[in-house]
């Protein structure tokens, strides 16, 4: 199973390690086709994850510049090779895809393509999308494709695995959306409590003012003003759960910015005043840097929510290869002897299980009349 350089059981299982080591589809099948491009030293490279239209809901190359692709223009759809691919789950070897009856042609901006290797990409009945390479980098001899039975042999193992990896990979991000959509009933039902508590209270103090405007107006001017505090309280409320349920852009922005978007946005809704300063930090794998996002959504919350704080202090550091962050504040705090209670009320046993879901380290010192800080410590990647 030698197919040239860089061919071979050691290849196969540098591949197959690079694409386990991603956990979101996408990179997955990035990692795919340049692993099977280098692997069959093949000039293109392509993945095509079909939708149930006729087209492919993803397709990714290698190869094939960023300019290249935009000027080839949409989408292929499912026909010609791809199709019999897709369907009929045969491998295809071809000495010159052009030459193939199936064939129909390519836009104008299309690389050109000559020998052909293609492979379903199956989990056992399921055909998961498919792979294929072209332009294998070698003499062709009397118009023989430049694949052989070898390297289809070797890419029929690459595509094995990568339905294992991409198979992994749908499941995590099906788990993080069923993960997300918890974390949004809880919130709606935060939003609820909170905010139906406040404004039952804003009803019976407009009632109550309303009975003494006439008879008592300075008692009643006194209701009012409470009136106006609970609409704020309310509006507090609403800000912050608005905040919590819209999608972290994590993967557009990075942690850095999205957390400094997010502590700008409560400084604004809040009274206390909330900042955020960050110290050479690294860009960390996607997993701890969601982790270190929730625990400071949750310990702002805490602070905003429960301790009274003038004052919240959130930064983010750089610790090894890894990141430190801090939520600090100057709130009413509470007695660690009583940390097991408060877990439950202030979500640390939430933010412990998410430190430690990720290698990390979570640590909390607070003391009545002193405030309260929270200290997150992840590894790198």
């Amino acid at each position: 199973m030698t197919n040239g350089p860089g061919a071979g059981i050691p290849a196969v299982s540098t591949a197959i390690l690079a694409m386990s080591r991603h956990l979101e589809v996408r990179d997955v099948l990035k990692t795919i086709v340049a692993s099977a491009r280098e692997l069959l030293d093949a000039e293109y490279a392509a993945l095509g994850v079909p939708d149930d239209h006729g087209g492919f809901a993803q397709f990714v190359v290698d190869g094939v510049s960023a300019e290249q692709w935009r000027a080839i223009g949409p989408l292929p759809r499912q026909h010609g090779i791809l199709a019999a691919m897709l369907h009929n789950a045969t491998p295809e070897r071809l000495a010159d895809v052009r030459e193939d009856p199936r064939f129909g042609g390519w836009p104008a901006a299309h690389p050109d393509m000559s020998d052909f290797l293609g492979l379903p990409v199956a989990d056992g009945d399921e055909i998961l999308g498919a792979l294929f390479l072209a332009n294998k980098r070698c003499p062709k001899e009397d118009g023989r494709c430049g694949f052989t039975e070898g390297d289809e042999r070797l890419l029929g193992i690459l595509a094995q695995h990568a339905a294992i990896a991409l198979t992994n990979a749908r499941l995590y991000e099906r788990s993080r959306e069923l993960t997300i959509a918890g974390e949004r009933a809880r919130l709606a039902h935060e939003l609820h409590d909170a905010v139906a508590q406040k404004l039952f209270s804003l009803r019976l103090t407009a009632q109550a003012a309303t009975a003494l405007v006439d008879r008592d107006p300075d008692r009643a001017k006194d209701e009012l003003h409470q009136v106006a505090a609970l609409a704020a309280e309310a509006a507090d409320e609403l800000r912050a759960a608005v905040i919590e349920l819209r999608p972290a852009a994590l993967d557009e922005d990075g942690l850095v910015a999205t957390l400094r978007s997010q502590v700008q946005v409560l400084d604004r809704a809040h009274s206390a005043h909330v900042t955020f300063t960050a110290h050479s930090v690294r860009a960390l794998p996607a997993a701890q840097e969601e982790a270190v996002l929730r625990v400071a959504q949750e310990a702002l919350h805490n602070a905003l929510r429960h301790s009274g704080a003038e004052r919240v202090e959130v930064t983010l550091g750089r610790s090894g290869q890894g990141a430190l962050l801090r939520v600090a504040d100057d709130g009413c705090g509470f007695d660690p002897a009583t940390v097991r209670r408060a877990g439950r009320h202030l979500g640390l046993v939430s933010m412990h299980d998410r430190a430690g879901g990720v290698g990390g380290k979570l640590t909390v010192e607070s003391e009545p009349g002193k405030g309260t800080a929270v200290e997150m410590e992840v590894p790198g990647g």
